[in-house]
């Protein structure tokens, strides 16, 4: 059976707690990735939260999705990398990502998603049209 795409969930610990909290640095190391993976890009949005000022932001590509959320606190990132198809290579954005977050600690949890039982043509409602 062949996915329709990979997910990719890094634990990110033990980082620098300054990058953690500045958004653009995490904006601009977020987008890098995307083009570490040969992403195609469509958009991005982040937000910082004080008082310890953890970032969240998302860029939307072609294939799918990156997200990052950061915890400065804890130096820690939780950072979801989500691509369709088999175009791309996510294993190249993280990294990117360990090395620019400098985590002293990772894990990375691999999930196919889409995983169908059954063939269908796609675009089909239920009735076959």
């Amino acid at each position: 059976m062949d996915a329709l795409g990979k997910h990719l969930i890094l634990e990110l610990k033990d980082c620098d707690r300054k990058r953690l909290s500045d958004l653009d640095f995490l904006r601009n190391t977020l987008l890098s990735a995307c083009r570490a993976a040969g992403a195609i890009i469509l958009g991005e949005s982040f937000h910082s939260f004080p008082p310890y000022g953890g970032v969240s932001g998302v860029v939307i590509i072609a294939e799918s999705h990156f997200s990052v959320h950061t915890w400065p606190e804890y130096g820690y990132a939780a950072i979801d990398i989500f691509t369709c198809g088999n175009s791309l290579y996510p294993e190249g954005a993280v990294e990117l990502l360990v090395r620019e977050l400098q985590a002293r600690d990772h894990s990375i949890l691999e999930l196919n998603r889409g995983i169908l039982n059954s063939p269908s043509e796609p675009w089909m409602n239920h009735e076959g049209k």
